[in-house]
């Protein structure tokens, strides 16, 4: 068993890992609607039924894929993953990250929590670099067709999934074990030793309860955005507000701002975790 220090970096996905939405590349553009129409619609069946956002978009989905002609399989989700845009530098992050942090004394592990799809992040070039993806899914029947909605992460229920890391859970269905009581020195992996990086509302909560247990949160943003006053007044927002510790591009090359960031971060949690860096 490795000596070191199990560390876990966690990461939204639409927005952070990949621009925009996933659903937006291919999958919404083949049901024969802008990307503006769909959501409008998830809006106003929001707000009509006093609903959760993420329950009524992946219900509206399958609605609109039937009425097109185009029923929702798994497959047909992951085909439309290998689709999504990612940032620059993610063919080689994991790797560079995993081996600085060797150095440090720190097993890392990658994780995602994601109010987006698991079957399109699933068919992104980067999902084998995750010991468990955490995102809202449908579930299927015997043929692979989606038949409804099996889990929806939304802004809030994403911090019960840092909690199921934090006590080494890999599953979203055990209650039981994320409810049951763990000493704090027995849990595998504690928050000061969780990187969480977000991008946007949906992160919020678990950024600021990364950041006030003593971990560390980064708050990334499209640089292709940057020039949009949108984009610099949630910025604005986040640091105002206290819901981060850093602020950075989401550019993952190497050498990036970003990765100055996440060493330095990984730095400090070696030296508190009693490691010594190479």
């Amino acid at each position: 068993m490795s000596s070191h220090h199990r560390t876990a970096l966690v990461y939204d996905f639409d927005g952070t890992l990949a621009r925009g939405n996933v659903q937006e590349h291919s999958f919404i553009p083949e049901i024969g609607l802008s990307k503006e129409d769909f959501w409008s619609e998830v809006k106003r069946r929001t707000k009509h039924h006093d609903a959760d956002e993420i329950l009524v978009y992946m219900h509206y989905m399958l609605e609109a894929a039937f009425e097109s002609g185009h029923p929702i399989t798994r497959e047909a989700l992951e085909a439309h993953g290998k689709s999504t845009p990612l940032f620059d530098g993610l063919d080689t992050w994991f790797e560079r990250i995993n081996e600085y942090g060797a150095r440090q004394g720190l097993e890392i592990e990658h994780y995602i929590i994601s109010s987006g799809n698991l079957e399109f992040i699933r068919g992104s070039e980067i999902t084998q670099h995750f010991r468990q993806i955490f995102a809202s899914k449908f579930m299927f029947d015997e043929d692979d067709e989606a038949i409804g909605p099996a889990l929806a992460i939304n802004y809030t229920n994403k911090t019960q999934y840092l909690f199921r890391i934090n006590k080494g859970i890999d599953n979203a269905w055990d209650n039981d074990a994320v409810n049951r009581w763990i000493p704090l020195d027995d849990r595998p992996v504690p928050f000061n030793r969780m990187i969480f990086f977000g991008d946007g509302a949906t992160d919020i909560p678990s950024m600021k309860m990364v950041r006030h247990q003593g971990g560390c949160s980064i708050a990334v943003f499209d640089p292709e955005a940057f020039s949009k006053v949108a984009s610099q007044d949630k910025i604005h927002r986040l640091i105002a507000e206290d819901r981060v510790h850093y602020v950075a591009p989401a550019d993952y090359s190497e050498g990036s701002q970003l990765e100055v960031i996440t060493k330095g971060a990984l730095g400090r949690i070696a030296r508190e975790a009693g490691s010594r860096s190479g």
